[in-house]
């Protein structure tokens, strides 16, 4: 148990020297000469609908008719045909590791690729896209990384309630609700800071002496409890992380924001469109004021767990989202193909305040690469990824295609992003190149 404290203690002082030695530079610099690349991924549970041709539905399907420049629409994405320029999708992506895992942990293994060292849920994976821009962004920006989910936390160790991962490979907790996330990000004052940092320390002495008591009576947690406590470690350290870097800015101003449209009191339990609008509105306010570069937001979760759940309930779709993604008949089909178009409508209006906010050569989406998909193609499959690929016209994105490469890695997809980020990494998981002749500049 003393390595976990000492990893923690290094970390604490890694986290001093990596963020202030490029504090100074900043503090240097005259200007800012170029907007800044950004990078947010989205993810859906339980797939899209690819509605069975037999049902006559296919007008419905999630991915287009046809590839190429000549896509068309489906009726579940049509919502975003005014970005036909500024988007593309995407066919044929797959994990390898995937398709040899549960099914239900796609979630899981979506931003990271995930090496199968250990099989079982919430004991392996490694570090994903988001935070690889992150460590690449932090020294620029507030806050290192924004990481949302519908439920909030890491969940449970079978299915988990983040999409974000850290560099040892380890859940990283999730907000979930709209006045917290908002606090964090704009209302960091230095007596806030200061309870915030002295709360943590109570609780990181309470860990410490709960580690302490196990180890002076010679006796060793379980492999469960052994699994949260590391989990809570972790917490900690991204708590820590994030009040380093918010006080290290606290002298300099934000850029003025009207934020008069933000509901802070929108809630999961709420109306499902109310909720998401104000949570893509404060990723949208976060890029545009250049607190971070990187955020990664779980929509809904894996397998029937979550709030996120009964939200086709709410709309009046007759089922849950799981049962929906299950559903073998016409009517399930198309009122799962409906949940899909709801999403989509989030999706597109999350693009247009993103189109709405100005950078110094163009649009914040100009200059922010959205990833949106899912884990599965239909229920539980690990194959043909559904994935769409928004924004970065700036960054030389080349949009307005569906591209389709049979058993594409989405590892390539993930090293591609991150060239076109001009961040400098040789690969990323299990990549073996990047997608080549696709969306991405060569």
């Amino acid at each position: 148990m003393a390595h976990k404290l000492d990893r923690r203690t290094v970390l604490q002082g890694l986290a001093g020297v990596t963020l202030s030695l490029p504090w100074l530079e900043a503090m240097g610099a005259p200007e800012v000469r170029q907007a800044p690349a950004r990078f947010c991924a989205l993810y859906t549970a339980n797939g899209m609908s690819l509605p069975n041709p037999n049902h006559g539905i296919s007008d419905w399907s999630w991915f287009p008719k046809a590839e190429g420049e000549g896509f068309e629409f489906g009726k579940s994405t049509e919502p975003l045909a005014p970005f036909r320029s500024q988007l593309s999708f995407l066919g044929g992506l797959h994990h390898p590791s995937g398709t040899k895992a549960d099914p239900h942990l796609c979630s899981d293994m979506w931003l990271t690729g995930a090496p199968l060292h250990n099989p079982r849920p919430g004991t392996f994976n490694s570090v994903g896209i988001d935070q690889v821009v992150a460590l690449h962004t932090r020294q620029h920006c507030r806050q290192p990384s924004l990481v949302l989910s519908i439920d909030a936390g890491v969940g449970f160790l079978s299915r988990t309630g983040t999409i974000s991962y850290n560099v040892e490979g380890r859940p990283i907790p999730a907000e979930n609700n709209p006045r917290r996330v908002f606090d964090r990000l704009f209302r960091g004052d230095r007596s806030s800071l200061l309870a915030q940092r002295e709360q943590l320390q109570r609780r990181v002495r309470l860990v410490d002496a709960v580690l302490e008591s196990s180890r002076r009576l010679n006796r060793e947690l379980g492999q469960t409890d052994r699994e949260k406590m590391e989990q809570y470690l972790t917490a900690l350290d991204e708590i820590e992380a994030r009040l380093v870097a918010a006080e290290r800015w606290i002298d300099i101003p934000l850029k003025p924001q009207d934020v008069s449209h933000l509901n802070l009191d929108a809630s999961p339990e709420g109306e499902p469109a109310e909720y998401y609008r104000n949570m893509f509105d404060l990723i949208a306010l976060a890029f545009d004021a250049d607190i971070t570069r990187s955020v990664a937001f779980m929509l809904n979760r894996e397998d029937g767990m979550g709030i996120s759940d009964t939200f086709p309930l709410k709309l009046g779709l007759g089922q849950t989202h799981h049962s929906l993604s299950h559903a073998g008949d016409k009517d399930g089909q198309l009122a799962f193909a409906k949940y899909d178009l709801f999403l989509s409508q989030q999706i597109a209006g999350f693009l247009s305040r993103l189109q709405s906010y100005r950078d110094i050569d163009g649009s914040v989406l100009d200059n922010t690469i959205v990833l949106f998909g899912s884990g599965a193609s239909t229920t539980h499959n690990p194959t043909n990824l559904p994935t769409l690929v928004a924004g970065g016209n700036r960054l030389g994105l080349k949009h307005g295609r569906y591209w389709r490469q049979n058993d594409a890695r989405m590892s390539n997809l993930f090293l591609s992003i991150l060239r076109t980020l001009k961040l400098e990494v040789e690969t990323f998981g299990d990549s073996t190149g990047t997608l080549g002749d696709s969306i991405f500049p060569v």
